[in-house]
C-alpha cells in the first residue's frame, strides 16, 4: 500500500470515528480522487475488520456488529444522542486501556461506544453486565469476555442486574472500569435512575482500581434517584468540552481529574 493510500485509510477511519458512517461520494469529494480509489479503501479496511461497507458507503466494524440489536428503539435513541461527543470520550476513554488489563463495562451508550473501541485489541479480559457489549465483543478473537450473569428488567437497557451479577463480581478484579451514569454530580456523586442497576455498578467500582465515568455534558451536574458512587470513588471523568470551567473546578476540588474532549 502506497504511502497516499495509507494516509487516505487513516483518514478515512478517523472521520468515521467523528461521524459513524459515510458514503463514496463524500470521500471521492473530500480526497479529490475517484470512487473506484475510494471502494478499493473501503474493501482494505473491511478486510482489516475496521469498517462495513454498506450500499454506496461504509460504517465502522462495530456498529455492524450490533445490528441485531437494532430492533430496539429506546437504546438507538439513546445512542444517537450526543453522538459525536459519546465517541470522542470513546476514543479517550480507548487510549488507556494497557495490554493484558483486565477492564470492566457497564452497561449504557457511552460504555458501548468506549468497548467497541478495543474489538482489534488483544490480550484484554473485559468483564460487564451489558449483554450487548459482550455480543460485540464475542466476534474477537483477541479478547476473552465475561458476562456477569443475572436478569435483565427494563427494555432498551440490556443491563444484567441481580445478586448473580454481583456475586460474580465478588471474585474479581479489574485494573479499570468504565462507568455509564444518568449523572454526575461534585456534592452527589454519579448517579443512575434504577437502584438494582446502580447496586451492579456499585459492585463493580468496588473491584476496581482504578473508576472513570464516562459521560457526555449534558450529564454533568444532573442528579438520578440511585447512587452509583460519591465522587470520592471517582478518579477520572472523561466528558466533552461543553464541561463548563466551574464544573470541571468543582469535580477537581472534590478529587476527580477531567478530561474534556
Amino acid at each position: 500500500m502506497s504511502s497516499k493510500t495509507d494516509k487516505r485509510a487513516k483518514e478515512i477511519l478517523r472521520l468515521l470515528l467523528n461521524h459513524g458512517k459515510t458514503s463514496v461520494e463524500e470521500l471521492t469529494e473530500l480526497f479529490a480522487t475517484s470512487p473506484a480509489s475510494v471502494r478499493r479503501d473501503l474493501v482494505r479496511l473491511e478486510e482489516r475488520g475496521l469498517v462495513h461497507r454498506t450500499h454506496g458507503g461504509a460504517m465502522l466494524a462495530g456498529q455492524a456488529v450490533y445490528e441485531p440489536f437494532r430492533f430496539d428503539a429506546s437504546f438507538r435513541v439513546r445512542e444517537d444522542r450526543f453522538a459525536s461527543e459519546k465517541r470522542r470520550i470513546a476514543v479517550a476513554a480507548s487510549e488507556l486501556v494497557q495490554e493484558n488489563e483486565t477492564v470492566g463495562f457497564t452497561a449504557g451508550t457511552t460504555t458501548t461506544e468506549v468497548a467497541r473501541r478495543l474489538r482489534q485489541r488483544a490480550g484484554l479480559h473485559i468483564i460487564t453486565n451489558a449483554v450487548n457489549i459482550g455480543m460485540e465483543l464475542s466476534s474477537s478473537n483477541g479478547l476473552d469476555t465475561t458476562l456477569t450473569g443475572g436478569c435483565m428488567r427494563w427494555p432498551g437497557a440490556f443491563s444484567l442486574i441481580g445478586p448473580t451479577a454481583i456475586e460474580s463480581l465478588n471474585v474479581v478484579v479489574m485494573d479499570r472500569v468504565f462507568i455509564g451514569v444518568c449523572g454526575v454530580d461534585p456534592d452527589r456523586g454519579a448517579t443512575t435512575i434504577e437502584a438494582d442497576e446502580a447496586a451492579v455498578f456499585r459492585a463493580m467500582a468496588r473491584r476496581a482500581r482504578q473508576v472513570i465515568v464516562v459521560a457526555d455534558s449534558s450529564k454533568v451536574g444532573m442528579i438520578s434517584p440511585a447512587v452509583i458512587c460519591p465522587a470520592a470513588d471517582i478518579d477520572l471523568l472523561i466528558t466533552d468540552d461543553g464541561i463548563s470551567e466551574d464544573a470541571v473546578k468543582s469535580f477537581t476540588d472534590a478529587g476527580v481529574r477531567v478530561v474534556s474532549v
